[in-house]
Order: C-alpha cells, then structure tokens, then sequence
C-alpha cells in the first residue's frame, strides 16, 4: 500500500479529481464572458435539478400551490459540466460560482445558496416559517443543522462512496459512519413529531427532504442497501409522505437532467410546462 505524502506546497491537478472535477476550481471568478437569460417573471432562478437545487424549486411550487401567485417564477439551467457556473453573468449573481442562485427583480435583491434562497422566500411570502419565536426558532435548529450536515453527505460520502476515481475504504468508512448517525439524528426526532422540528410543515423539511429524503428512499448514490435506508422507519415515512405532495413531485424534476425522461423539466417558465415539456414529450421520437 502506497502512502500519500503531502507536497511541501500544494499545486492543483486539473485531471486528478474524478467524474466532477471539472466543476471545481483553486480559485474563484469568471472564465468567460456570458449573460444570463430572463424570462417573464419577478423571480429568476439559476439551478440544476441536484439536492440543493430541488431546495429552491420545491418551495417555489409549494409557494404557488397555496396561491402566492408572486412567487412565479422562470428556472433556468446551469450545466455545472460545461462550466455554465463560471460564466460572467452567472458570477455576479452568485461569486461562488454554485447553483442555485436567484434575482427577485421585484426587490433588486440577489440570493445565493440555497437555504438563504428558501429562507429569502419564507420571509417575503410570509409562509412555511413559523412565527411564533419558540416555533420558529426550533425550526431555524434544524435548518442550520441540515446546512451543517449535507456537506458530509454530498461531498463526503456521496463523493468516496459513488463518484471518486478510486474506492478508498478509510474515507468511506469515515462518512458513511457520520451519514448514518445523521439519519439516526432524524429518525429519533422524527419518531417524536410529524415533520422536523414540530407537527407543522415548514422551511426545514422543504431544505431537508432532497438530500436525507431522496437518501432514506434509495434514490440517491445507489447506496440504499449499503446503508440500510430501510431500518430507519420514522425517517422513511417522513420521506414518503414529504414526497406524496404534489408541489414536491414537481419542484422535483425542474432543471433536472438525469432519471427517467419523465422526471427531467429542463427549464420552467409555465406551469403548463410540467404538462406539455419534460423530456418525455421533448425527446425526438424514432
């Protein structure tokens, strides 16, 4: 077995980083020159169908779906691949150069990563964020804990366990051990209350879902049976009935670009899109 030794100064290889390491960089700004589109609406999302971009547009959908028309919205995709986060107009949304990223032009207001764009919205709607200070306080634990813990998750274990270029078994062992006990973490809370952090459906379990729901479902790295997703029962049936909402089931598949045709809306600007453009109905016929 051969040990690393780390450079006395280190040096970035572009090739060494696996499947995504084209979207990462040393350093931070534009490569290229490039505006952003606009569409009709206030609301203008930049995103890709990932966890963190599922965050946004299922709280945009679940917006709309109790009648804040405001929240309208035209999602557009950044394919991370291709470096689209790196372009100029994309930067001056966002200087971190990750999705999502949003321009509420009724405000002005830019709003990058993703649980400031949820809490952005909670705040302007005035929904899905208690106002009670107790309620809402307990809410907020869980939406720092949730941005606290999703790191471990996607770039931790999602990263060593499905998309490194080698398997290494101290960094799997590392992170699936932490994943674990964060679905313990919620299990246990979730034995005790409906949704997270209460009986009321709020912002948290709209920034959790995508990541520890998809995860507990078997829909995320292939790791369901690696990981046991079936022994955490409270947990499972928070995922279930979080995704039986309709606003979910749509907020889903927008900007997303992988999974069955069906569930892939590359971009939105209608809700009739959800209808008449996945990928399904897109796709040349043979």
């Amino acid at each position: 077995m051969t040990t690393y030794v780390p450079p006395e100064v280190w040096t970035w290889d572009a090739e060494n980083g696996g499947e995504w390491a084209s979207i990462n960089r040393p350093v931070s700004g534009a490569t290229h020159q490039a505006e952003l589109p606009l569409g009709k609406h206030p609301i203008q999302l930049y995103s890709l169908g990932t966890p963190n971009g599922q965050k946004v547009t299922i709280m945009l959908e679940e917006l709309l779906a109790i009648g804040k028309t405001g929240a309208e919205y035209d999602a557009h995709l950044i394919r991370i691949s291709e470096g689209d986060q790196f372009s100029s107009g994309f930067v001056a949304v966002n200087p971190n150069s990750k999705i999502p990223a949003m321009l509420d032009r009724d405000t002005g207001s830019r709003v990058f990563e993703s649980g400031a764009i949820v809490l952005y919205l909670a705040q302007k709607f005035g929904a899905f964020l208690p106002e009670n200070p107790s309620a809402r306080t307990e809410v907020m634990n869980w939406v720092f804990w949730l941005q606290g813990s999703a790191p471990y998750l996607g770039g931790g274990f999602g990263h060593f366990y499905a998309y490194a270029p080698e398997k290494f078994e101290y960094p799997i062992n590392r992170f699936t051990m932490e994943v674990k006990r964060q679905m313990d973490v919620l299990d246990r809370e979730l034995a005790r209350h409906r949704y997270l952090g209460g009986d009321e459906y709020t912002i948290t379990d709209i920034l959790t879902w995508p990541w520890y729901g998809n995860l507990v479902l078997g829909r995320a790295y292939d790791a369901g049976k690696f990981l046991d997703v079936e022994s955490y029962r409270h947990l499972r049936r928070w995922a279930e009935e979080i995704l039986a909402r309709p606003a979910v089931q749509r907020g889903r598949i927008v900007n997303r670009t992988s999974g069955p045709l069906e569930e892939q809306l590359h971009e939105r600007h209608d809700a009739s899109d959800f209808e008449l453009k996945t990928q399904d109905k897109l796709a040349p016929t043979a």
